[in-house]
């Protein structure tokens, strides 16, 4: 007992055992044994990556793991330490500007997680203490406190509902923040609980914290003088999460069981994991390209001066003895030491301050998909959101998109349609006059009779009114929504229109469009009052039913159940399902009246649910609510239990009918899918939904066509055969690989559907069943010989339907996509919750702003209000976003390659003294200032197509698919670009100084005007390319390139022309005004300039004469919202990866 104590007091109880004991009120039990209170974890929530202490040798070891930033470490040291011929001010100073603007960025960020932290945690509640309501901090909330939470407030802590002020001992909660669902959920107070909780006395035992919103395990222990403890089970519906706001309730009493980190929303927050783009995997291959040159550049110098050196004379010359220290100096040391000094006189040809410009490119540039007033959306008053700026060119590159259906493809509003009972199709009509509001349509003719018997017409409607978890939303304060609904005394149609005014409150948008179906047909439902399910029916007569138990729905169940009793005491149980969960449960003679009509509703696009009933015995009720009542007051395996005696009773049922319930399709849901087809992607639609709902919605968004062959591989077409499902699976997809892949003529790389050719089209349908089977078939080997097959086969279609998915098949077949050959980008948008998974793992993930809630919003990296605006984001922004990037990354590793090959030449006319070419200053400044911000700004405003050609020519986002302007070849153009204009600086300053008497008084330049002269035609060279680049100038343009170049010219002037005390040798001391003053150096600078641009020029003119004009337009097409009319290009962008740039913007 004593081990014991001192576990539960240190906490090691909770590590030993699966539950938790909590003493409500910190009241001890009486009879117990002595109270010591446990330990559990404060209510402090903690989202922060750093605090005061940690943040410099946190963030520090944390940036140094990157190759770049180490490496330049390397260099720093090896300056500091070794002689070399450059300061280490030069290497350390650009290493220092990196790190301090990517330390201030994450430092920026962890604030502002501080500070929402902040928020939560010093947030007041209140709480009740000994009978008084104190008001104390969030953070100060205790395993075991009263928690009072009034309307529209969150819950600070997971709590277990206590009391509550509405009469029937409910509340209403939105869990949108957690479960993406944003429609009222219900949630019920603990039976038996005293209505003064200052007399309650009780403990809880539940399971230990575990991340599964949708899962909890207690029971509740109530102590009573002198009687036994009464236990309660508890279970979700009794459990209120952090996070979750109070809805139509004005006041709730509850008992915090999880607090802090514990909660289930902390135990759900998950860093998302880190998200490579195709450019950064790009940037480090080219970086080691750069390396291997840097390498070989310091080993080939290394060698010659030994070379150089081994000539008489030359190692030590008369004006040069060597000190008696270098003499006795290993030889092999000296030369590691040589070898050291050129890799830090070469090293800046390693851009270091590109991954700085690269992360404000991503981070400056992802503001203007959230400033685009197109995605703004006046329903929800809500525009595009940014989660991770890391993304933005894979937008550009994008090769499979996976979508969902229901709230992405559709817009999860629900409307009913008609309904079928007993065989007869039923379609509402406004006029009340015929068949007392029904019309029927197509009743079979071999029956005389035109619809089905009134009493089964009644009995559909009662099961539609009373199977559900709808609540009528209340009016007003103090008001109760059955009340209100009670007092509406009308005629005909008063009562519903009444009630759909006030509206309901429900966790799914069917079960409201199914209790409005019933109102246009005389049932009305008013309500739900403490376990007494108000209807009121035709005659305006009401019925009260007591309702007994709820069984809920569950995605393998795929059905709900609700057991009522009526006035006479009959026992019934009313289900509704889908139709695949509901049929093997009911007479199957039944079956065959009801299946054509449910299955031409699923193939019109309507969404259908199947109704059944069961009449109870008062011993097989007896029996049931004896098992449900022990299952649900099981500890362990409580979910399994319940769905077993689930299944157990709903069996044997009668088949009363069948609803459609039509879900519209989004706004140019047709137009965006197409556009994503003609740019070169893959849809493939991933829906839980059965075949025929989604093979019809798919058809409504063109992705099949009329003239679409459908591969279909689903549980259906396996049984087809009359043998094993595996032999059967196996010759299918032979069958398929062979129709689809191996008979079909071999189209170009990302092209699709009519553009490539006029051969047959296909499309695949698979369900989850099957693709269970393709996944996991037996033994491993046909298991990856299926994968290959069903993956080649839907590689070569236009389109892809997996239907009955389950969330974790959502993933794993973007997974599949995602690591099959190639490496294709992939992309995966969503509304709910059961789309998380596919959006984490796809290359990119899109959240809808949608109806089901925001869990796919917090999850994804981009989120848009609707799925047309996918359509702009990845035709325009995406491509934008691709080639602003892709040309950062060429420009900076050309601009360094001209900026270091000059230093490498010199090397072969100074004896391989590592003498540097360039000042120490130029040397600093030229990544950090001089070239820096042009670049920048190229990369965040440049349209070198304007964004109503990319949105209307979706043929031009498949130019730049697969990474095209970072491949070898452009980065080859750039680099042999880099080498020439290098080598004509170099030279052709060279060839200037053949007489170094440039000045009118024949004074003689030196070799820092030398330099100089070769650093002013590189600077001004680099940067005018840029500008020869740039098709779209703003002011900003304008400013930092003739900017940049003034304040090189001004800090020039500035650094020669004034002594610094500071600096031991002042190289530059009026070199540049030197170099001004004289003709020659002018004329110079002026004509290497243009020789060296000359490349560019003839390349864009040839170029522009050989192009075809194809994707030129009318100016009257073009001349949209005052743009210019797109004219050809004036130049090469990026080796011109586009066949035609003539659609531009100037």
């Amino acid at each position: 007992m004593l081990r014991r104590r001192l576990n539960r007091l240190f906490g090691g109880d909770e590590r030993r055992v699966d539950s938790r004991t909590i003493y409500v009120g910190h009241r001890p039990c009486p009879g117990s044994e002595a109270f010591i209170p446990p330990k559990f974890c404060d209510n402090r929530i903690v989202s922060s990556k750093y605090t005061v202490w940690n943040f410099l040798p946190k963030n520090l070891f944390e940036q140094f793991r990157r190759i770049a930033n180490f490496y330049f470490l390397i260099i720093f040291l090896v300056q500091v330490i070794v002689d070399t011929p450059t300061s280490p001010v030069t290497s350390g100073l650009p290493l220092f500007f990196v790190i301090t603007v990517t330390a201030i960025k994450q430092g920026y960020e962890d604030w502002l997680r501080h500070k929402a932290d902040n928020e939560v945690n010093k947030y007041l509640v209140t709480l009740l203490e000994n009978g008084q309501r104190t008001r104390k901090e969030s953070e100060k909330i205790k395993v075991g406190d009263v928690v009072e939470v009034v309307e529209d407030e969150t819950f600070p802590c997971d709590l277990i509902l206590l009391r509550s002020s509405r009469d029937d001992d409910t509340c209403f909660v939105t869990t949108a923040s957690l479960d993406g669902e944003s429609n009222h959920k219900t949630h019920y107070t603990v039976p038996d609980t005293e209505r003064d909780l200052e007399l309650l006395n009780a403990t809880i035992e539940c399971e230990q914290p575990q991340p599964d919103l949708y899962k909890f395990v207690g029971r509740m222990h109530i102590y009573r003088d002198d009687q036994e403890p009464v236990v309660r089970s508890l279970g979700p519906e009794n459990l209120l999460l952090k996070g979750a706001t109070l809805k139509n309730t004005k006041k709730i009493y509850g008992v915090a069981v999880y607090t802090g980190m514990e909660t289930k929303m902390a135990l759900n927050y998950q860093g998302k994991s880190q998200k490579r783009s195709v450019v950064e995997k790009s940037i480090n291959a080219f970086l080691l390209v750069y390396l291997c040159i840097l390498v070989s550049k310091a080993l080939v110098c290394t060698t010659l001066k030994y070379v150089w050196q081994s000539k008489p004379g030359q190692d030590e010359p008369w004006y040069n003895h060597k000190t008696q220290k270098e003499k006795d100096t290993y030889l092999y040391l000296k030369m590691f030491t040589d070898f050291l000094s050129f890799m830090v006189l070469f090293n800046f040809i390693i851009p270091v301050s590109m991954y700085v410009t690269v992360e404000m490119q991503k981070f400056l540039g992802s503001f203007f998909i959230t400033w685009d007033k197109d995605f703004f959306d006046p329903e929800i008053q809500e525009g595009a959101l940014v989660n991770t700026s890391d993304l933005n060119e894979e937008l550009g590159q994008v090769e499979y998109v996976f979508t969902d259906k229901t709230g992405t493809l559709t817009q999860n509003n629900m409307e009913f349609i008609e309904c079928c009972i007993d065989g007869f199709q039923y379609k509402y009509r406004d006029s009340r006059t015929e068949l007392d509001g029904f019309c029927v349509t197509d009743g079979p003719v071999s029956k005389l009779q035109q619809k089905a018997g009134r009493e089964k017409e009644e009995l559909f409607l009662r099961a539609l009114c009373l199977c559900h978890t709808v609540q009528v939303k209340e009016a007003g304060p103090g008001d109760g929504g059955a009340d209100l609904v009670d007092g509406v005394d009308g005629g005909d149609g008063g009562v519903p229109h009444e009630a759909e005014q006030r509206g309901f409150i429900a966790s799914s948008p069917d079960e409201v469009a199914l209790v409005k179906g019933a109102m246009k047909y005389g049932f009305t439902f008013l309500g739900l009052e403490c376990k007494q399910m108000k209807i009121q029916n035709r005659n305006n007569d009401i019925e009260v039913y007591e309702l007994l138990h709820v069984l809920n729905f569950d995605p393998v169940r795929r059905r709900m159940s609700v057991i009522v009793r009526t006035n006479t005491g009959e026992t019934l149980l009313f289900c509704k399902g889908a139709d695949s969960s509901i049929f093997p449960r009911v007479k199957q003679d039944e079956v065959d009246r009801i299946r054509m009509h449910v299955e031409r509703n699923a193939t019109e696009g309507y969404r259908t649910l199947c109704v059944a009933y069961k009449q109870l015995s008062a011993e097989e009720y007896a029996r049931v609510d004896a098992e449900l009542q022990e299952a649900r007051l099981a500890l362990q395996d409580r979910e399994e239990r319940l769905m077993d005696v689930y299944n157990r009773v709903e069996t044997g049922m009668s088949l009363i009918g069948a609803t459609a319930v039509e879900d519209r399709l989004q706004e140019e849901a047709a137009e965006t899918m197409e556009a994503l087809q003609g740019a070169g992607m893959k849809v493939w639609v991933l829906t839980g939904d059965k075949m025929e709902t989604a093979k019809s919605t798919c058809y409504a968004c063109r992705l099949f066509q009329r003239g679409t062959e459908l591969l279909e591989l689903t549980v259906r077409t396996l049984e087809e055969g009359g043998r094993k499902r595996e032999e059967r699976m196996h010759e299918l997809l032979l069958d398929y690989h062979k129709r689809a892949v191996q008979d079909a003529p071999p189209a170009k790389g990302g092209v699709t559907r009519r553009w490539s050719s006029p051969a047959q089209e296909y499309g695949f349908i698979i369900d989850g069943a099957t693709l269970s089977l393709v996944l996991n078939a037996t033994p491993e080997a046909s298991a990856s010989r299926y994968k290959s097959l069903f993956l080649q086969i839907c590689q070569n279609c236009t389109a892809v339907l997996c239907c009955r998915m389950a969330p974790l098949q959502k993933a794993q077949i973007v997974k599949m996509v995602k690591n099959s050959k190639g490496n294709p980008i992939t992309l995966s948008i969503g509304d709910g919750a059961n789309d998380v998974s596919m959006i984490l793992e796809a290359h990119v993930g899109i959240g809808i702003k949608g109806k089901e809630g925001r869990q796919a919003v917090r999850n994804s990296d981009y989120a848009i209000p609707k799925l047309k605006h996918l359509k702009k984001l990845l035709l325009a922004h995406g491509h934008l976003y691709y080639v602003r990037i892709a040309h950062l990354v060429q420009y900076f590793f050309y601009k360094n390659l001209c900026f270091i090959l000059p230093q490498f030449l010199y090397q072969f006319f100074c004896g391989y003294s590592q003498q540097p070419l360039y000042d120490a200053a130029y040397l600093t400044m030229y990544n950090i200032c001089f070239t820096s911000m042009p670049i920048l700004a190229y990369s965040l405003l440049e349209q070198h197509i304007s964004i109503e050609i990319l949105l209307d020519d979706a043929k031009l986002y498949r130019e730049i698919a697969k990474n095209a302007m970072l491949r070898w070849g452009p980065f080859l153009y750039w680099t042999l670009l880099g080498l020439f204009q290098g080598l004509l600086f170099f030279f052709g300053v060279h060839c200037l100084f053949r007489n170094p008497a440039l000045q009118d008084n024949g004074q003689v330049f030196g070799n820092w005007s030398y330099g100089t002269i070769v650093f002013t035609v590189l600077v001004f060279t680099v940067t005018l390319k840029l500008a020869l680049d740039t098709r779209h100038w703003t002011w900003i343009n304008h400013f930092v390139i003739w900017g940049s170049l003034a304040f090189y010219v001004f800090f020039s002037f500035f650094w020669g022309g004034i002594i610094w005390p500071f600096l031991k040798h002042q190289r530059l001391y009026f070199v540049f005004a030197n170099m001004l003053s004289s003709v020659s150096a002018w004329l110079v600078i002026i004509l290497l300039i243009m020789l060296s641009l000359l490349p560019d020029i003839l390349l864009a003119v040839l170029r522009r004469r050989n192009s075809p004009h194809a994707r030129q337009k009318k100016p009257s097409q073009s001349n949209m919202g005052g743009i210019q009319s797109p004219r050809s290009s004036a130049r090469p962008l990026l080796m011109r990866t586009f066949s035609d740039e003539s659609n531009t913007v100037i």
